[in-house]
């Protein structure tokens, strides 16, 4: 057997599982090029951050700073909610498929009887291929969803550890 022919035995499941996983993979990259790109740009965008202070202060630039990055990061996260639901609802989906396939079993086996194994094989394949499908779909969004709110945390430390420094060597 071929992957179309699993992703046919599937049914509609499949291909709603297919369709989730091209968006979030799509974000995920978009993501990953969004994060290392603001990365490569910090010392940048804390000079421009640091540029538009009006205050002398160094307790209060630092506070409006953080509140300068927070604002600034809230934009980086869009996005990731869709990878963590995504992640969230693959598993679902596929025990959708196993109880969609066990129903069809069970179904065929009423009507036809348990003379002949094959009549309900097919609801067994139903169900076991949606709930692979399901899983292969939600591990590696989630794990890419850790991994990029992992990097999304890095990058704000970075972002507040290099503003902090602008700041106090400036002021000093």
């Amino acid at each position: 057997m071929n992957l179309m022919d699993y992703i046919d035995q599937g049914g509609v499941i499949m291909y709603i599982l297919i369709v989730l996983n091209i968006i979030g993979f799509t974000t995920m990259i978009i993501k990953l090029i969004q994060f290392l790109w603001a990365k490569s740009k910090i010392k940048k965008s804390v000079d421009g951050v640091y540029e538009s202070f009006s205050v002398n202060e160094k307790e209060a630039q630092l506070a409006l700073g953080k509140d300068m990055v927070a604002e600034k990061l809230v934009r980086c996260e869009k996005g990731l909610s869709t990878i963590r639901i995504i992640a969230s609802v693959a598993p679902l989906l596929g025990l959708l498929g196993t109880v969609i396939g066990v129903l069809t079993a069970f179904e065929a086996i009423s009507k036809q009887g348990l003379s002949d194994p094959s009549i309900f094989a097919g609801g067994i394949s139903l169900a076991l291929v949606t709930t692979v499908g399901g899983l292969i779909v939600a591990i590696p969004h989630y794990i890419g969803y850790n991994y990029l709110i992992g990097m999304l945390d890095k990058l704000e430390a970075q972002f507040n550890t290099q503003l902090s420094l602008k700041i106090y060597e400036e002021r000093s």
